[in-house]
């Protein structure tokens, strides 16, 4: 379904009923990033996914991580949902958190995959924003086929060469369905450079954080590691033989892991 606000259109999905878990997708995802999990997933309450500015059945032009929150808003108002749970990955993950941030008595509990808060260090920041102008710059001259080989081979993906074709050959036809102006407009606007840093208020965050990571990914292992410090009510769980995407790379333990922990309503650490 859509949700249209003033210029914009948000696809949404709505599986099972009750209590609302919303999947955030990260960069060159969409709802379909979670296909696998929703029928088992739809049993335990409502699922809502999303797809973000720039990527699926989303038409939002030059939205930037604070207007998109601003939008979420708007659709859970819609939607009659006074709190909701919070799933993200990678960008979704950031999304999650920059709405957490911003929002804090809309959010039940936030689980995160691979992300950070964003930047601390500004100079880190403004050299990470040229890097992505100059691949969205990139993406548009060279084209959707092109970005998306590329995408697939850098080493933040190295371990998904090792998956099964089908698995590797799911993944590709979901980013190939994107757009060169959705994914260059996401970069611009939505990318780490660009967004907010919150890592001076994660200790003011009082819901309950689960935070996952792969053993193989040692860079968010050591980011989320350090959120985990900040975070006053958070769990880490590290899944080994995994790199970025858990829910990928090892789909039965991420869903075990999830599912394990919503029904534990939520446990402090």
């Amino acid at each position: 379904m859509f949700f249209t606000m003033n210029d914009s259109q948000y696809w949404y999905e709505i599986h099972g009923e009750g209590k609302p878990l919303v999947l955030l997708h990260g960069f060159t995802g969409s709802s379909r990033t979670w296909e696998a999990f929703l029928p088992e997933w739809r049993k335990r309450g409502s699922i809502i996914t999303i797809d973000l500015p720039g990527h699926g059945q989303t038409r939002a032009k030059n939205k930037t991580m604070e207007a998109c929150c601003q939008d979420l808003v708007l659709l859970f108002n819609h939607l009659n949902l006074d709190k909701v749970r919070l799933l993200g990955y990678s960008m979704g993950g950031r999304t999650a958190i920059a709405f957490a941030m911003n929002y804090p008595e809309m959010v039940e509990a936030l689980l995160l995959e691979s992300t950070s808060p964003g930047l601390a260090d500004l100079d880190e920041r403004m050299q990470r924003k040229r890097s992505d102008d100059t691949l969205a710059t990139k993406l548009e001259d060279n084209g959707l086929s092109w970005f998306v080989l590329y995408w697939e081979n850098i080493r933040l993906f190295a371990t998904q060469q090792e998956l099964p074709t089908v698995i590797q050959d799911r993944v590709r036809n979901e980013r190939l369905n994107q757009t060169e102006e959705g994914l260059a407009n996401s970069l611009r606007y939505m990318g780490t450079g660009v967004q907010p840093s919150f890592w001076q208020s994660l200790e003011q965050f009082p819901r309950p954080v689960l935070l996952m990571a792969g053993a193989l990914d040692q860079k968010y292992c050591q980011l989320m590691s350090e959120m985990q410090q900040l975070l006053p009510n958070s769990r880490m769980v590290i899944v080994p033989e995994a790199g970025h995407a858990i829910h990928v790379e090892k789909p039965d333990i991420f869903d075990r892991i999830v599912t394990g922990y919503l029904k534990e309503e939520y446990p402090t650490p």
